[in-house]
């Protein structure tokens, strides 16, 4: 075919992988859906050879073959090292001139906000926050689990859970609701039953994230266990945020803070309160604000940020996704 568009968006999670092609003007030219990117569980090349299944459908939807430049968001790009190499196994397919590679986390702060500047933070089944400005400035952590000092996200929050659980029956922690709530939530008349259903794998291991809604209603209940858990993690999302931000010299701007992800997004009333109150208190110009945009229109948006295409462009494929694309 021979014909070029002006940018390639990729946004890859763990569970699907979600493409666009887009003209210079922001005008979404296709859009196609892909299985999930995930490097560390069957290798890069397998990993990519998922990708191009999507971008094949896309391109050949929009009519072309290539794009200017391909913006990419992806999951497991956790460090700068990582963002290179998979740069550099997505160059090799040609599917565009130039290409950018960048945690997905970019993708829902970009998404949020009218111009690349603002912090993001994320808790889905992990925690990340990721800061930009628009003069290139990021700021960012390894975000790679308690060996870079994080706590939280879904599979954390379901792993403390049934920490305090275990120890409430067995007497060595203090009494809460959750040694009852959590095997209840299996069919489960006991915390040992639990343990004894995980430890087997009568019960399975991807199942522990059911875990984290029940803390939160737990929380909601009133028990003081389940409570703490739920504002440790409002304290470890603003104490992200903050550094993101004073790492950028954002303190003492009007700054929005984005909050993204299934844990983040789901309206738990006291994890809201406690961010927006902690943030009140820490960053006064911050502005808390839940990201509902699809990640995709924020690769969309870096990669026209790329080219310079200006506002206008922007605006146009913003409209492309909040008119129900």
């Amino acid at each position: 075919m021979g014909l070029t568009a002006s940018v390639l968006a990729i946004d890859a999670g763990n569970s699907k992988t979600d493409v666009a092609v887009l003209a210079a003007d922001g005008r979404v030219l296709a859009a196609a859906r892909g299985g999930g990117f995930r490097p560390p569980a069957v290798g890069v090349p397998a990993a990519v050879d998922e990708l191009a299944r999507a971008v094949a459908r896309a391109y050949a939807a929009a009519g072309v073959d290539s794009a200017t430049h391909v913006s990419a968001c992806l999951a497991n790009a956790d460090l700068p090292v990582e963002e290179e190499q998979l740069a550099a196994a997505l160059h090799a397919r040609a599917w565009g001139a130039t290409v950018e590679v960048r945690n997905d986390t970019f993708a829902i702060l970009r998404a949020g906000v009218a111009e690349p500047r603002g912090v993001a933070v994320v808790c889905g089944a992990g925690i990340n926050c990721v800061g930009m400005r628009p003069d290139g400035r990021t700021a960012r952590f390894p975000a790679l689990g308690r060996i870079s000092g994080d706590w939280g996200g879904g599979w954390g929050l379901a792993e403390e859970a049934l920490w305090f659980a275990a120890r409430a029956e067995d007497g060595r922690g203090q009494p809460t609701e959750l040694a009852r709530t959590l095997p209840a939530h299996f069919g489960l008349d006991s915390m040992y039953a639990l343990i004894e259903a995980l430890h087997l794998e009568r019960v399975e291991h991807a199942r522990r994230h059911e875990l984290t809604p029940v803390l939160f209603a737990t929380a909601a209940g009133g028990d003081a266990v389940a409570r703490a858990v739920v504002d440790r993690l409002a304290e470890e999302v603003v104490t992200m945020a903050t550094v993101a931000l004073s790492r950028l010299d954002l303190l003492d701007e009007e700054t929005p803070v984005l909050l993204g992800g299934g844990v983040l997004t789901a309206g738990h009333a006291q994890l809201e309160d406690g961010i927006r109150d902690l943030l009140s208190a820490r960053a006064p110009k911050a502005v808390p604000r839940v990201v509902t945009a699809s990640p995709v229109l924020g690769a969309a948006l870096l990669g026209l940020d790329r080219l310079g295409a200006g506002a206008q462009a922007g605006n146009r494929a913003r409209a492309y996704w909040e008119e129900g694309a």
